[in-house]
């Protein structure tokens, strides 16, 4: 038997303005202090604030100098640290962090380590978004990490 659906009643659009003159041509770059090599290497920023987002760069491991830790365990939390640090120079941290993606060179060999150094770095829950992706090059390092992050409204 076919029941046919009763049509939903369909909510009131909200109308947003959007940003007049160069509000939408700037990027609001954000660099921690001590930023590494590695930004002005690859001429990128650490971070983009646009609106109440924040849309933070892949982090991987790299010392100031823009090497990797050698070792993988030390790599996934220098990551972290980095990450943190520019969290922390948007004024925000982990726990305004709604989406997460990966990035794993060896996932299989790797997700220990990473769930173990994940758990430790978090918080509690409600937890965010996170998606794993098993990549074959990261230029020299094994493990990335990116965000995006919903920032406090400041009065």
């Amino acid at each position: 038997m076919l029941v046919a659906a009763t049509p939903r009643e369909t909510p009131p659009l909200t109308f947003i303005p959007e940003p007049k003159g160069d509000d939408m041509s700037k990027r609001d770059a954000i660099f921690p202090a001590g930023r590494h090599a590695l930004y002005e290497a690859h001429r990128y920023s650490a971070a983009v604030r646009s609106g109440d987002l924040l849309f933070v760069s892949g982090q991987v491991g790299s010392r100031e100098d823009g090497t990797p830790e050698p070792v993988f365990e030390d790599q996934v939390r220098r990551a972290f640290a980095n990450l943190h640090a520019v969290l922390a120079a948007a004024e925000c941290s982990f726990d305004d962090v709604v989406d997460v993606t990966t990035f794993h060179t060896d996932p299989e060999a790797q997700i220990g380590t990473v769930m173990a150094v994940r758990a430790a770095e978090i918080g509690e829950p409600p937890y965010p978004n996170w998606t794993a992706v098993g990549v074959n090059w990261l230029a020299g390092f094994d493990f990335e990490i990116k965000v995006i992050a919903r920032l406090s409204v400041r009065q």
